[in-house]
């Protein structure tokens, strides 16, 4: 690392830990905010008036609990915006990482807000449903139907909600398109497509996925991510033509990885797929889920818990929910989040060697510090800070490992 990318990763760094100390402090200082001022039951109470206004009494708790999920979401999206302009705006513009205009950031945001509200509320009224009607055993049942809305959304993500926000475009026809085909072959990934997605129309940051089950599997590049195809390495004369809703910016450098190293990092990537690391996820996430709807079962009817919250003579459904989930579990999910900030440095520890076993140490060792330096990671971090907050581990730790497995 040169000593002019230090500094610039030092202060992008710096700028971060400081949003989000800030960020994190008003976030806090709200949320108590709601809670010692009545606000939750006072917009259950205003949901409820404006149900009734459209004819639904209270005995209707599912549309009334539709109107509240509406507001808080809208309440909160509307009391974030300020945030997400400014880290936006302000630290990704200083730091050269943005590329949207506002006219882009405001049509997205709406975007995303209408899609989330289309997926949001029919699968809440349905959770809602199924409890009301579950008998003794609901949570069984509602365990079951959210792990199928999570198993229907990872599906149809990438096919349907994703390319609503982004350009995804097949990887053409070529050399690394056919070395990506080989090295899946041999390790016996089911590859169907792939795309790479012009993540370039928002930010300078880049990144790579697969998704999908069984054998239909497809891998996902972002053109950030690619030498050869970011539209950042492009001269303007080269652009078909300046993009209303994103800029163009000249870069002195070139960013992205080479084929070889884009192949290293997908050898990374399919690492997870080989050992199993989703399957495990996705099962460790069902298994927390399962005991998450166990306990609501058993705390739901103790009145004293929505006492608490202002709720007297009413118990919603929705708002049991809220209290449970977001309040009484919060220890927990701490302890919980970081047993996972573990398990996933571990993960991806495993993911790097498997690369190494593929020959792609060299590889993925020059690819990890390309990507540092393209989005600006500060190498250095505190050991404590790190293990907390950290789900990958930091550059250095997995640099000597690979330093270590090039050196074997």
């Amino acid at each position: 690392m040169d000593s002019e990318t230090f500094e610039k990763s030092r202060l992008y760094q710096l700028d971060k830990s400081t949003f989000s100390f800030w960020s994190g402090l008003y976030s806090e200082v709200e949320g108590t905010m709601i809670l010692l001022s009545g606000g939750i039951p006072f917009l259950w109470n205003l949901s409820g008036r404006i149900s009734g206004r459209a004819g639904f009494g209270p005995e209707y708790e599912i549309v009334q609990s539709l109107v509240f999920l509406l507001l808080a979401t809208l309440f909160s999206a509307v009391t974030g915006l300020p945030w997400s302009l400014y880290n936006t705006f302000v630290i990704e513009e200083k730091h050269g990482f943005n590329q949207q205009t506002l006219g882009f950031f405001f049509k997205d945001a709406i975007k995303k807000f209408i899609v989330t509200q289309c997926i949001l509320l029919p699968v809440t009224s349905l959770l809602l449903y199924i409890i009301k009607i579950g008998g003794d055993y609901f949570f069984i049942y509602a365990w079951l139907f959210t792990l199928v809305v999570s198993l229907v959304l990872v599906t149809i993500y990438a096919d349907y909600i994703a390319p609503l926000f982004d350009k995804f475009i097949p990887l053409p026809e070529g050399e690394l398109k056919q070395q990506i085909e080989t090295m899946a072959k041999s390790i016996d990934f089911p590859l169907t497509k792939v795309y790479v997605v012009e993540g370039s129309k928002r930010s300078s940051h880049s990144n790579a996925y697969f998704y999908g089950f069984f054998k239909n599997k497809r891998i996902v590049l972002f053109d950030t991510l690619l030498e050869d195809y970011s539209a950042l390495n492009k001269e303007p004369a080269e652009e078909d033509g300046e993009n209303e809703e994103t800029k163009s910016k000249p870069k002195n450098k070139k960013q992205g990885c080479k084929n070889e190293e884009v192949l290293a990092v997908l050898g990374h990537e399919l690492g997870h797929w080989k050992l199993g690391h989703t399957v495990k996820n996705i099962i460790i996430s069902q298994m927390n889920s399962f005991l998450c709807f166990f306990l609501f079962a058993v705390l739901i009817g103790r009145k004293e818990l929505f006492a608490a919250f202002g709720f007297y003579d009413t118990q919603p459904t929705l708002i049991g929910l809220m209290i449970i989930f977001q309040f009484i579990f919060s220890p927990y999910n701490e302890v919980l989040s970081f047993c996972l900030t573990v398990l996933s440095r571990r993960f991806e520890f495993q993911a790097d060697a498997f690369a190494k076993e593929l020959g792609k140490a060299k590889d993925l060792y020059s690819a990890l510090i390309k990507l540092n330096k393209d989005n600006l990671g500060f190498p250095v971090s505190d050991w404590i800070f790190s293990m907390w907050h950290y789900s990958h581990p930091p550059l250095l730790e997995r640099l000597q490992a690979l330093k270590d497995a090039k050196q074997e």
